[in-house]
Order: C-alpha cells, then structure tokens, then sequence
C-alpha cells in the first residue's frame, strides 16, 4: 500500500474506458514509482465481489473461479516511460477523431483501462479469467514485474490463452521479436593528444565496427504465417576521459532485434559472429515468442476479432506467456508507433473497439 498517510486515487471501474484511461494517465507511474496507481488499482478491484485479489509488490492480479474449463489471461503493465511535459491527460478532437492525450495513453494505460473495465462488468464470462497488472515493464527485463511473477507465483498467471494489452492499434498481432544489448569493445592506447602518434585512437578504431553494422543485412523471417523484421543498431558509443587525451577504449552498444524462429542463444551467437575478433558483452537478453495463432483458443480469438493478424515488431511480454507454454497475442487500443513519444495519443474510438471486442468473445455461447 501507499505510504502512511497517503490516500490512493479512487478509480471508479463503472466509469467509461476512456474516463477510466485518464484518470490512470493521472497517476504517474514511472517505471520503480509504481506503488500509488498499484494501490489504486488493487483498492478498486476488492470491491468486486466476483473476483479474488492477490498481491505482490507493485502487481496486482485478480481472478475469477466459476470451474471453467478454460482459463484466459489479460494482462498489461501500469508503469510509463518519464513524464515529458504530458499530463494531466486531456481529449482533443471531437467525435470520431477524438483522443486521449498524455503519457502512457498509448502505452499502456488504455490496454490496462480496457481490461480493468471487462474486470468490473463482465462477473460471469464463458471462461475464467485472470486480470494480471503489474510493474518494472519499462526497464531491463530483470526488473519485469510479470518475469517476477512468473518465478515466485506462476499459477497467478497461468492459462491456456493469454491477451497482453499491449498498443497494436485494436487488431491482433501475433508473437515478437526478440531483443538483445551487448557492448563491443575497442581496445586502444592512451597518448597525451599533442604527441597522438605514441597512442593509437579506440574511437577512430570503431569505424570497423561501425563499418560492419552499416553493412550488415538484416533478414526477414516468416514464422508461423507472419513476417517479422529483424534489425541491428548501435544505439550509444562512448569514449575518452579528457579533452587532451587519445581514448584508450571506445564502446559501441548494439541492440539486436532478432525473430522468434531463433532462440535467444542462436542470436547472441549471430551477434558475436558479426564482431569477430572484438570483446562482445552481453548486457541484456529477452527472448521472442512465436505466434502460437494455431492454438485452438488463439485462433477463436482472431476470428472473433474479425482482422487479419500481423507481427509484432518490438519485443512485448507475450515472450514470457511463451516461456510458460501459453499461447498469446497482443490486443489493444493506440498506435504502437506513438508509444514514448511527447505527443503520445490515443485513438477513443479503439479504445471502445477493443472493449467491446473482449466483451463480446467472453460473453458469447
């Protein structure tokens, strides 16, 4: 709960969706300062009758028990990137080109209002569900409050489909890349940079690392009927201690986005092939995860929706449903493109669409 003292924000869940998104917009919630909108929301959902309330840290999951024979996941993250000059929410637009305005509007507070909104108002779905809102999404993933979850209370978040709420502009789409950091090094000699020629430059030396991303080629893979773009980046080069002195180290760091259809040691190895003859670290690792759209509940799900499905470009947590065995989809309200961004928004009108999609696949016969 919330420091002494102080009162979390009531969230009334019989509000509308977009009412709902911004009043959790409304709470900041970097990622690590999640503990008043955590609060809020688990304050919200003990009034409902129907459901049973669990918590850890700042993850809260609620979850029904009526003894169905399927049990279906939603779930999302309520924390955001830093607030740049972007809340209080606001709408602008009128109509059918109105959108919410403000952080974490798209990612992904929406998703979570959706969700919290199905929570409230659907006590009698045709499955189980279990409604999974947790912390740390924003950050490396050791920090990930649903990796958290998975290894110290796995049946909170175990199904046999899961809908992670995730921004994919109210259609499905189907797995995720994978993502990886490492830092090349380049060894150098340091000189006073009067007499450059007694030192040898560990900036100027990268070039060959710069050179080989420039040219490298990345592919794409088709994998289970979707098409995912890989990509390699250097994303930071860093060198030198002084204005007068030849660096004696340069690091390049390199994000690799690399398909499901490679596990995460097959791509570290591709990226430790790639620089050949420099120290390659590893700094961060999350795996991809494979549509799994051949599921029987999976597929129920897309034809529901009534769209095509797409891949997922960037890594979401559907990875970790992957790793448990679960078949699972991103679905939610906001272009993912605008997530981050200052002018974050999002569409109303997915916003409904995408409740009103959940609703009717967990009501009907």
């Amino acid at each position: 709960m919330s420091e002494p003292g102080t009162v979390p924000p009531i969230l009334d869940l019989r509000a509308d969706a977009v009412t709902l998104t911004r009043a959790l917009c409304d709470i900041p919630s970097v990622s690590g300062a999640e503990r008043v909108v955590a609060d809020a929301v688990e304050l919200a959902l003990r009034r409902l009758e129907h459901l049973e309330v669990l918590r850890d840290g700042n993850a809260v999951v609620a979850r029904t028990s009526l003894g169905r024979d399927t049990r279906v996941v939603l779930a999302g993250h309520l924390d955001t990137v830093p607030v740049a000059g972007n809340l209080p929410s606001r709408i602008e637009g009128s109509g059918g080109d109105a959108v919410v305005w403000g952080r974490g509007s798209v990612d992904m507070k929406a998703g979570v209002a959706v969700a919290l909104r199905i929570a409230a108002t659907v006590s009698s779905p045709r499955c189980d569900v279990s409604y999974v809102f947790y912390d740390q999404e924003e950050v490396e993933a050791a920090r990930n409050g649903l990796g958290r979850l998975v290894r110290t209370h796995p049946e909170w978040v175990r199904g046999d489909f899961a809908v992670l709420g995730e921004p994919s502009a109210a259609r499905v789409e189907g797995g995720c890349n994978g993502t990886l950091r490492v830092e090349v090094r380049v060894p150098g000699v340091a000189a006073h940079s009067a007499r450059w020629w007694r030192g040898r430059n560990a900036v100027h030396e990268a070039v060959e690392v710069l050179t080989r991303l420039t040219r490298y080629r990345p592919r794409q893979a088709e994998v289970d009927g979707l098409v995912y773009r890989e990509g390699m980046n250097a994303v930071g080069i860093r060198g030198g201690v002084a204005g007068n002195v030849v660096p004696d180290e340069c690091v390049v760091t390199v994000n690799h986005r690399f398909a499901p259809d490679r596990t995460p040691a097959e791509a570290e190895r591709h990226v430790r092939e790639l620089f050949d003859g420099f120290e390659v670290t590893l700094v961060d690792l999350a795996p991809g995860a494979r549509p799994g759209l051949g599921h029987p509940v999976a597929a129920a799900f897309v034809e529901a929706i009534g769209q095509p499905p797409a891949a997922k470009e960037g890594w979401t947590d559907v990875a970790r449903f992957g790793e448990l065995g679960i078949p699972a989809v991103n679905f939610g309200p906001g272009d993912p493109a605008l997530a981050h961004a200052d002018d974050e928004r999002c569409p109303v009108t997915q916003i409904l669409d995408c409740e009103r999609a959940l609703r009717s696949w967990l009501t009907s016969a």
